[in-house]
């Protein structure tokens, strides 16, 4: 298991939580891209780091510096967007990611699944974008990354990315992360847009029903290249943590 905690005393297990609960709440207060249709509303560094938690704490104690340092982080000034439920989709990124690497496929599967078709029969989704190629429209479905997500995860590739970390091999570990992070990263993408068309609509937020059309269709070649973006980064800061924590705690696999 690549989870430092099996491989820590109690003190440590402490100040590794505190210090990924500090880390976790910086990251969340400086702002990355601005999140569309949401007024005032960004994504924060943050994002790079959450898959990673998972990964390198397991699923428990990386939820747990998560949702610590985002009420951290409000306490700090950061805006509060999803009704003090911000904390869930980067968690269940690193619940998802964490399970993995204990080999618990079947609760990961089943999450992704169920995120998946709620976001679809969400009555404020658009399953299909119609998009512009020459004198046509194409329509394209939106999900169609989580879909190729889903199918990486459910492929031998995903269990071949678990044992690539595990390795010390940073070639290999790089590619692992950077599957193991394409997969979390697009379930808490489907967290967050759950949260975005529930909480945020109209009556309990303050985008009516009618924009959400055009929102869906302003992402819709946005947020590949974001999340894209967002595993090559988590990648160049997961890699070679990740080597600097299992020299110090965990024994070497082949």
């Amino acid at each position: 298991m690549v989870n430092i905690i099996k491989n820590a005393a109690k003190t440590k297990i402490i100040a590794f939580i505190s210090i990924f609960t500090a880390l976790y709440a910086v990251l969340r207060l400086i702002p990355t891209m601005p999140m569309i249709g949401a007024s005032g509303a960004a994504f924060s560094l943050s994002d790079i780091i959450a898959p990673i938690y998972g990964i390198i704490l397991g699923p428990y104690i990386g939820s747990l510096s998560i949702m610590l340092g985002t009420f951290l982080a409000m306490a700090m000034g950061k805006p509060v967007v999803f009704m003090f439920l911000d904390f869930l989709p980067a968690t269940i990124g690193a619940v998802s990611l964490g399970l993995l690497i204990k080999r618990k496929w079947v609760p990961v599967i089943a999450l992704n699944i169920a995120l998946l078709a709620a976001f679809l029969i969400h009555p404020l989704t658009s399953i299909f974008i119609d998009v512009p190629i020459g004198s046509t429209t194409v329509s394209f479905p939106f999900a169609w990354l989580h879909i190729v997500a889903l199918a990486v995860l459910i492929s031998p590739l995903g269990r071949k990315a678990v044992q690539w970390v595990k390795t010390n091999n940073t070639t290999k570990i790089a590619t692992g992360i950077a599957i193991m992070v394409f997969v979390g990263t697009m379930m808490q993408h489907l967290m967050g847009n759950l949260l975005f068309e529930t909480i945020m609509a109209q009556p309990l937020g303050s985008i009516p029903v009618e924009a959400y059309p055009g929102i869906w269709t302003s992402i819709f070649l946005v947020y590949p290249v974001e999340r894209l973006a967002l595993v090559a980064l988590a990648v160049v800061v997961g890699a070679p943590l990740l080597r600097v924590l299992k020299k110090s705690f965990l024994p070497t696999e082949q």
